[in-house]
């Protein structure tokens, strides 16, 4: 199904295949949506994504059930992660890690740039993030409707990997 680094083996027999997300994923991906975010996307956002050719949408999955899913798209030279999320029963255990990994895998390209918004309560997340090279490099103020929190810009690009800010732009404070 996935490629040798889109395979996860977590602990016991637990194996996740990461393969591209299609249209007949949709129904569960709305399904875990909605157990994971307070405001979830609409299925019309998930369509909507799934029709761009320059993006990357993933699935997860274990024993023929999808288990989780990223998407992602690509503006210019950047790779936005729009979302990320993992069914409830399956979180800790790698999955987010192995999409990631696969995303990195497709894009192919050491000097790529990715940007992601992330709740600023979130900090499961972005301790993930963090442990995948993305830096907090600003704040949209009162990004999420449902609270008006604001969500921490995060970045993953060749100078983040190394420990600074220099490749991001307009980096401004946390």
């Amino acid at each position: 199904m996935g490629s040798t680094a889109a395979e996860l083996r977590a602990e016991g027999s637990f194996s996740v295949d990461i393969r591209a997300l299609t249209y007949a994923d949709l129904p569960r991906v709305i399904a875990i949506e909605r157990r994971a975010f307070p405001t979830p996307w609409s299925l019309a956002m998930f369509v909507l994504e799934l029709s761009k050719s320059s993006g990357i949408c993933l699935a997860a999955v274990n024993d023929r059930r999808l288990v989780g899913y990223l998407i992602c798209s690509r503006y210019d030279t950047v790779w936005h992660v729009m979302n990320i999320a993992v069914d409830i029963e399956r979180r800790r255990m790698g999955i987010a890690s192995a999409l990631l990994a696969e995303l990195y895998e497709r894009v192919d390209d050491e000097q790529a740039r990715f940007t992601l918004e992330v709740r600023r309560s979130n900090e499961v997340a972005i301790h993930l993030y963090e442990r995948e090279g993305f830096r907090a490099a600003g704040i949209r103020r009162r990004y999420y409707q449902d609270n008006g929190e604001d969500a921490l810009v995060m970045w993953r690009t060749p100078a983040t990997l190394q420990g600074t800010l220099e490749d991001v732009p307009n980096p401004g404070p946390v």
